[in-house]
């Protein structure tokens, strides 16, 4: 998105963002009467600070210039540090450097103060259209996220087209997510409840990535956050044209970001790019997907969540009915985008705790895994010596059924031979003595 803007070029953007906040500080009735008359399609209602932000954008000068990659990047950062709020404290970050084999990928590490080693980690990817977007961009989502889901975070700062078209930022986010995997434990996270999340192309990118893994055999992610995402290049889908233009992100600005990502048209059908066109999703996490009801992407991206389900995926997905394509980076904003974003914090962590194992469940697995040849070779031995235990209980067992003849005792003769010859004679016998 190239904006062009001589009004906002000529005012620093803190005074810029301390404005933004005071004009959304004012009464509610105040902001709903700046934003214009209500906006309705489909019988769903644009809320009225979101279409206030939307006329003050265009008010203020905003346009799409079509073809200059560093502005619309600079553009980007300044949005973003305007829209964002203020900086979500109780949240500390480091660097990290993710090894690749022709240099290292970049990555933030956001842990929640007070949060144990061993928690769930988010893989976070931003959006961009895989052209535009930082670290930086998305710091205060991904502040809000961890704090929220009360997680560990790991943004990666993936190759960006032009420079880098495809497939080059997909094989950035499956590396960063296999090294998370690798070395979750020094990252303090436990690699038994790892996620990957993104907002729309870095929701592409954290679908592709599951879906990767759940194919591949690989580490695989237990959850999948997907806000607003593309998930199919190939077609045009209805609310392309219903909401191309005037709600934020235009029809226009999605076919820059293509030609730059994947100007080669025999790549829309890979599913590294539309992943929604992947023949098999079986495997694929358990996820929560968002979508926008003025978003261009709204469509496809609530295809994948019914693509998903027909392969038998647990799937939770909601429309925002009243937001626009982009609205976890307008938190300054709008309540209701703080809201859909709370949302999408508790969805993640009550994802993360229903598939992640149990401690105990952990542990018997941990041990049997590490005693698992030892017991064998106990097993064998103890078999052979509960057969032989065995069969001599069971040759005891049948010993003592068996009849014995009994030895007369010494008062039984003495009532023998006092019967004397009223015992009957035996052939060829001799007869007692009396």
């Amino acid at each position: 998105m190239t904006y062009t803007s001589r009004l906002t070029s000529r005012v620093p953007v803190r005074e810029q963002a301390g404005a933004l906040r005071l004009i959304f500080e004012l009464p509610r009735p105040v902001r709903r009467l700046l934003a214009g008359r209500p906006v309705v399609r489909e019988g769903q209602r644009l809320d009225s600070d979101v279409q206030l932000l939307l006329r003050l954008q265009k008010l203020a000068g905003y346009q799409f210039g079509g073809r200059d990659v560093a502005e619309a990047r600079a553009a980007l950062e300044i949005g973003s540090r305007m829209a964002a709020g203020p900086r979500v404290g109780s949240v500390s970050t480091r660097p990290v450097d993710i090894p690749r084999a022709d240099g290292g990928i970049p990555a933030r590490l956001y842990t929640p103060t007070g949060l144990a080693a061993g928690s769930p980690l988010l893989v976070y990817y931003h959006g961009g259209g895989c052209v535009l977007g930082s670290l930086d961009t998305h710091d205060a989502l991904c502040r809000h996220l961890a704090r929220l889901a009360d997680v560990r975070l790991l943004a990666v700062d993936y190759r960006l087209a032009p420079e880098h078209p495809f497939p080059a930022g997909v094989d950035d986010a499956v590396a960063a997510f296999a090294h998370v995997a690798a070395h979750a434990e020094e990252l303090g996270a436990d690699p038994a409840a790892l996620a990957v999340g993104g907002d729309s192309a870095g929701g592409n990118l954290a679908a592709v990535v599951a879906h990767q893994a759940s194919q591949n055999g690989t580490a695989r992610p237990v959850f999948a956050l997907l806000l607003y995402p593309s998930t199919d290049a190939s077609v045009r889908r209805p609310s392309r044209n219903t909401f191309g233009r005037g709600f934020f992100l235009r029809d226009s600005e999605l076919t820059w970001f293509l030609n730059h990502y994947a100007p080669d048209p025999a790549t829309h059908t890979d599913p590294r790019l539309s992943v929604l066109l992947a023949d098999d999703l079986r495997g694929f996490p358990a996820t929560y997907l968002a979508t926008a009801g003025f978003d261009p992407l709204r469509d496809e991206g609530e295809a994948f969540a019914a693509r998903l389900t027909e392969f038998g995926v647990r799937v939770t997905v909601h429309r925002q009915p009243d937001l626009v394509h982009g609205y976890a980076g307008m938190l300054a904003a709008s309540s209701r985008c703080r809201e859909a974003v709370a949302e999408a914090a508790g969805a993640l962590r009550v994802g993360l705790a229903l598939s992640r194992p149990k401690p105990r469940a952990r542990r018997r697995a941990a041990a049997s895994s590490a005693t698992n040849s030892t017991t064998r070779g106990r097993a064998a031995t103890t078999a052979r010596t509960a057969s032989r235990t065995a069969a001599k209980s069971a040759e005891k067992k049948s010993a003592d059924k068996e009849p014995t003849q009994k030895q007369p005792t010494q008062k039984a003769k003495s009532a023998e031979r006092a019967a004397g010859r009223r015992t009957p004679k035996t052939p060829g016998a001799t007869p007692p003595e009396e």
